[in-house]
């Protein structure tokens, strides 16, 4: 009989016991989590930022969570797409490293680089319900991201000045366009983190200036040294325009007039013989050369050629000439691209 009720009292105590227990990072609560229904009622306003996530799995519940985080701050957080995008590339270029004090700042600056979450947040808790149904508590330690976010700032300030600091020479040029035009992407980056740190209640580095004002520097070098594009033999000015808008993507303006910096473009249209083919056939050459007319340097070579037919010469030829335009559109893009993108300074 002893044995017995030893026995019923100690299943009593277990089953007590499974029902009671937290599961901290996943398992079953038998009671909700204060922080499931309110969620400061668990991490004080004052010293965190918090925010819930659910789902049928635990992954998309963190996930869920982080991104609830991060909305909190709307659109303060959110970078210009260009300027991220260059921020980005610089980043995966290693362009940062050599401007950077530390290899910790150098692993955070390539942690905010995706700008999708917050830098300091962490999964602080996971409660499964047994129902189905995993929630998550994404946080914040305000006086944690302050402290980042700051740092960050303070290091993007220091390559800011590394790429405004130069001569008259320099800054009159491609090169000099392509610094300022790239402090204006890090000082919009440096606008979203002040925004953070503002909501975390922190203090931001006093000395941010917008973005606005690097791009308006880089305007003005620009139009000091538009390109001159000159096309031999273009058709209705359709190969130049093709150039143009490539370089209007990056501000810089074209032009026919005397420049440092040249375009000279080459186009040839000949016919193809192709025996018992009813269509008739265009090749297209197209030979073109970015030049620095005052260092007397190639910067950008780029060749393209095609055949292209059609019952008539005239929509051979246009289609030919369609053909280019979309090369020019593609792959010179690029090459411009990736040679501007070299310009930016490396220490």
């Amino acid at each position: 009989m002893l044995k017995r009720f030893v026995f019923i009292s100690f299943l009593l105590i277990l089953l007590f016991s499974c029902a009671s227990t937290s599961s901290g990072k996943g398992g079953n609560r038998s009671v909700t989590p204060d922080w499931v229904n309110d969620v400061y009622s668990v991490f004080n306003r004052s010293r965190y930022v918090a925010a819930t996530g659910f789902a049928r799995d635990r992954a998309t519940a963190e996930g869920n969570a982080l991104a609830a985080l991060t909305a909190y701050f709307g659109q303060t957080v959110q970078v210009e797409r260009t300027a991220a995008t260059s921020y980005q590339q610089a980043i995966v270029n290693g362009v940062m490293d050599g401007w950077v004090d530390s290899a910790e700042m150098r692993t955070n600056i390539r942690t905010t680089s995706s700008f999708d979450n917050l830098m300091g947040a962490e999964i602080r808790e996971v409660w499964f319900d047994s129902r189905g149904t995993y929630y998550a508590v994404a946080v914040l330690e305000k006086a944690k991201g302050i402290q980042i976010y700051n740092d960050l700032i303070r290091a993007n300030l220091n390559i800011i000045n590394n790429l405004v600091t130069m001569t008259n020479a320099q800054k009159n040029s491609l090169d000099g366009f392509i610094r300022f035009w790239f402090a204006s992407a890090v000082a919009d980056v440096n606008a979203a983190y002040r925004n953070i740190v503002v909501l975390l209640d922190g203090t931001a580095p006093a000395n941010i200036i917008s973005g606005d004002v690097y791009r308006l520097e880089a305007q003005n070098i620009i139009k000091t040294i538009p390109v001159n594009i000159r096309v031999n033999n273009d058709r209705n000015g359709r190969i130049y325009g093709a150039f143009a808008r490539r370089f209007a993507d990056w501000g810089i303006e074209a032009s026919t007039v005397n420049s440092r910096y040249v375009l000279d473009v080459d186009v040839t249209l000949s016919p193809v013989d192709l025996p018992n083919n009813p269509n008739i056939f265009v090749r297209i050459e197209l030979a073109a050369n970015l030049r620095d007319t005052n260092q007397n340097l190639a910067l950008i070579p780029y060749t393209f050629n095609s055949r292209e037919g059609h019952t008539s010469m005239a929509e051979a030829e246009n289609r030919a000439i369609a053909a280019a335009e979309r090369n020019i559109n593609e792959v010179f893009a690029v090459l411009l691209s990736d040679y501007l993108s070299k310009l930016m300074p490396r220490n």
